[in-house]
């Protein structure tokens, strides 16, 4: 198995999913594929996220299926009842497809986000539990990940946040009730590069100014220093902006590891003192 073998596209167009229903293809416009698929390209399989204009399946993926063979095509070979315009010569992958698979549990998401493309594995697709089990980065995300889903911190991986004419990709945001957390894994390379500190430094900048407070965590500290010192910041953080904002009623705290084991053991201490009297 390689990394990408899975490919989770956006389904927002009715006329493509009755397409990769029923006529068993989907279209990838060539410049999205090239500019968000580097590495992760060809796919194997193909699953869709629906969006909002389909009701009841919005918001999480359904529905997957093998890919047979891909093609590159103008747009008039897959619309030729279209006028030959300019727009009739885009480019686009045609993705032939077997007949669509439901997947038993779909994959939703906690929030109303921005997904354009996730390439994942096999292993992780039918795992998941939610859209943020999918992404496949990196390693350190996928321990950082662990330790949030264990902490109950909810976090949404690589989200999209747009600033004047650029889009930045978050690898976890936190939604607190003050505030906004941007959590960056930056691994051996990007901590030395020279040219992306500078590049990081503008980015960090323009999201601070829309109220992102950004943390930055190396390699050896999420390796070697991840419960000691990554989560416990993380959740200081959270908890001086509020708590998390889950679009309850009340924000949450996070409770640190010793305190959560601290409340527990009361609690414990008192159900046995109630027995006893």
């Amino acid at each position: 198995m390689t990394r990408g073998e899975v490919l989770v596209a956006i389904m927002n167009n009715r006329l493509d999913f009755q397409k990769a229903r029923d006529e068993h293809w989907y279209r990838i416009p060539v410049p999205s594929a090239e500019r968000w698929l580097k590495g992760r390209w060809p796919p194997e399989w193909l699953a869709f996220y629906h969006t909002k204009i389909f009701g009841d399946l919005a918001h999480a993926v359904h529905y997957y299926a093998r890919v047979q063979a891909i093609h590159e095509v103008f747009r008039y070979q897959l619309f030729p009842d279209e006028p030959l315009d300019l727009k009739a010569h885009q480019r686009y992958y045609q993705l032939v497809l077997d007949p669509l698979i439901q997947r038993p549990d779909p994959i939703p998401s906690r929030r109303l986000r921005r997904i354009v493309f996730i390439p994942t594995t096999f292993e992780k697709f039918f795992s998941a539990i939610e859209i943020n089990d999918l992404y496949d980065e990196s390693s350190l995300e996928d321990r950082l990940w662990a330790e949030f889903k264990r902490r109950q911190i909810p976090a949404e991986r690589q989200e999209f946040v747009q600033i004047g004419l650029d889009f930045y990709a978050l690898d976890f945001a936190i939604y607190c009730l003050k505030g906004k957390i941007d959590v960056e894994a930056d691994g051996d390379y990007w901590h030395t590069s020279s040219e992306k500190s500078a590049a990081d430094n503008v980015r960090d900048n323009a999201l601070e100014t829309l109220g992102w407070r950004t943390l930055r965590f190396n390699t050896p500290q999420i390796r070697e220093q991840l419960t000691e010192y990554c989560l416990p910041t993380v959740i200081e953080n959270i908890n001086r902006l509020g708590g998390v904002d889950e679009g309850g009623i009340l924000p949450r705290h996070i409770l640190m590891e010793e305190q959560a084991v601290w409340q527990q053991t009361t609690l414990f201490d008192a159900i046995e003192e109630d027995e006893e009297a």
